[in-house]
């Protein structure tokens, strides 16, 4: 019985303290966005900082802002992302960025950019020949190793970085999810 009393105590005590400091407590503004927001210079970057800070990736940048998807691969993960680089998204039939990057495109922008990420962090001694990964997108990529070289769907992986919330692997095409229809 005086256990629950003691606990009753302490959380009428951490009640009272929260009410008195919620009352004269300043109101600051809080910045709009989301953690892609966050200003960290210190710590390792996240897997969009990462992409960001690439003057290979400014396309996927801009794909994933059109997006609306940069907050949610700033967020804790883990990640693997497959990056393409610009020359990748040059690859593309003429127009077809331009059109995906279109408001009333972004969900099949959305499908797109979901195949290139995984749920978990998968480094390169983990991956085998002939493994597949279910996509954000829940569609399959296929990995293939040989040799040393790591390749996805056929795009080769042409390196890697490690971020706070996973891997980024950079790669030279686009992939396209499979026609489901």
């Amino acid at each position: 019985m005086k256990k629950y009393i003691l606990i009753l105590a302490v959380f009428a005590m951490a009640c009272g303290q929260q009410t008195a400091t919620t009352e004269t407590a300043a109101v600051t503004e809080v910045p709009a966005g989301g953690q892609s927001n966050v200003k960290d210079d210190d710590s390792q970057q996240d897997v969009v900082k990462i992409a960001v800070n690439s003057p290979d990736h400014t396309t996927l940048v801009a794909a994933l802002k059109a997006a609306e998807y940069v907050d949610a691969l700033s967020n804790a993960g883990p990640f693997t992302v497959f990056a393409p680089t610009n020359a990748a998204f040059d690859k593309l039939p003429a127009g077809t960025l331009e059109t995906l990057t279109k408001p009333e495109n972004k969900e099949q922008l959305r499908t797109i950019l979901e195949y290139h990420v995984y749920v978990g962090v998968l480094t390169e001694t983990m991956i085998q020949d002939g493994m597949k990964l279910n996509q954000v997108s829940l569609d399959n990529v296929t990995l293939g190793k040989k040799d040393g070289k790591i390749t996805v769907n056929g795009a080769n992986v042409l390196g890697s970085a490690r971020g706070s919330n996973g891997i980024v692997y950079i790669i030279d095409t686009v992939l396209l999810p499979p026609d489901n229809k």
